[in-house]
């Protein structure tokens, strides 16, 4: 069943303006520009729109394990996001310049705990400037704590030994589950490292770039028919389990295979740079 999880600049404008309560999230993130987010919030965010940084909320310190961009700890999620005025009834609106995965991350990470009225907004910041809407650089004001009680959705999370396991009985060719690789090709194939010291792929993984999988080529989210077309390959009865380098490019497709009615999504959260730091895991490179 294919679920409503993109909202247009037109729709939000319209609930905003029927006094509809949401808390709308900015999440802007540039990850070569430290201050990108803050800076680009304090010169104009939607009216009421809290800053989220995006590295502090979304990620822990990396170390040994869990990738480059570790999953915070679902109590720690909870908390920070408790104190934004949410809980698990409220609904909420993420945004960030135009369409990426900095929104789609903390889109999953929200209903990773049990938030389901969490939306994208489609095409971001500037698709709702390029409406006409009202746009503030006052800084949202202060909001009443919720307790955000976490309601996990483990099936919405995999971790190494699931991942060891699908990529097996993927080389095995059992049917079933599946293995996606959302980041560009030339990383899939091992020609380029991106920001890992190991170049290649999981064995068994297929390479759905999300840019080019979710986008048009407006830059707007394709729709639920058009996403169906991009994941042909793909049956809706598999379990299917996407990874990037490090959990952050993977949401969109996570997103867009939730939107195009694949029930059994799971991110990968350490993906690549999680992969590649267990001494004997396999790494194939080429096309497969």
């Amino acid at each position: 069943m294919a679920e409503h999880n993109i909202i247009t600049a037109e729709q939000l404008k319209g609930r905003l303006d029927q006094g509809e309560s949401v808390v709308l999230l900015d999440v802007r993130y540039d990850p070569k520009q430290a201050d990108y987010g803050q800076n680009a919030y304090a010169e104009g965010h939607l009216p009421g729109a809290a800053f989220v940084d995006f590295k502090a909320a979304l990620t822990d310190p990396a170390g040994e394990h869990g990738g480059r961009s570790p999953l915070p700890s679902p109590d720690r999620l909870a908390e920070r996001f408790g104190a934004l005025g949410i809980d698990r009834e409220t609904a909420v609106v993420v945004y960030e310049t135009t369409n990426g995965p900095a929104a789609a991350r903390l889109w999953w990470v929200l209903r990773y705990l049990g938030v389901e009225q969490t939306q994208v907004l489609d095409g971001g910041y500037e698709a709702w400037l390029a409406a006409g809407y009202p746009v503030t650089t006052e800084a949202a004001g202060a909001v009443a704590p919720r307790q955000l009680v976490p309601a996990v959705q483990a099936d919405w999370l995999a971790d190494v030994v699931e991942v060891r396991a699908a990529s097996g009985a993927q080389l095995a060719g059992e049917r079933g589950v599946r293995l996606v690789d959302a980041r560009p090709a030339d990383q899939y194939a091992g020609r380029d490292g991106g920001f890992d010291p190991v170049a290649g792929h999981i064995p068994g993984a297929e390479s759905y770039f999300w840019k080019t999988t979710t986008l048009d080529e407006s830059g707007a989210w394709r729709s639920p028919e058009q996403l169906r077309e991009r994941f042909a390959g793909l049956s809706p009865d598999d379990e299917i389990i996407v990874y990037c380098g490090s959990g952050i490019s993977a949401t969109p497709n996570v997103l867009a295979l939730r939107e195009a009615g694949y029930p059994r999504v799971k991110l990968y959260a350490g993906s690549w740079s999680d992969w590649i730091s267990y001494e004997g895991n396999p790494v194939a490179t080429g096309e497969e």
